[in-house]
């Protein structure tokens, strides 16, 4: 069972983790490269705003899909 909190923390702390955590292993890289692009084109104010965004999907995601 998935538990949205602990997707919404690790997708925090380093976007697409989450989404890896809740078997979106694809969805999960695009995460990472998406926000790795945006903290090196922005320097770091979108990447504060993919961070909170992958972290709200992961724990949405979790939340409504909760079996594995």
């Amino acid at each position: 069972m998935r538990e949205p909190w602990i997707a919404g923390i690790l997708s925090f702390i380093l976007p697409g983790i989450g989404q890896i955590y809740n078997g979106r292993i694809l969805i999960g890289i695009i995460w990472l490269v998406l926000t790795g692009f945006s903290w090196i084109g922005t320097a770091g104010t979108l990447g504060w705003i993919m961070h909170i965004v992958a972290a709200w999907c992961a724990y949405s995601y979790a939340k409504d899909n909760p079996v594995r």
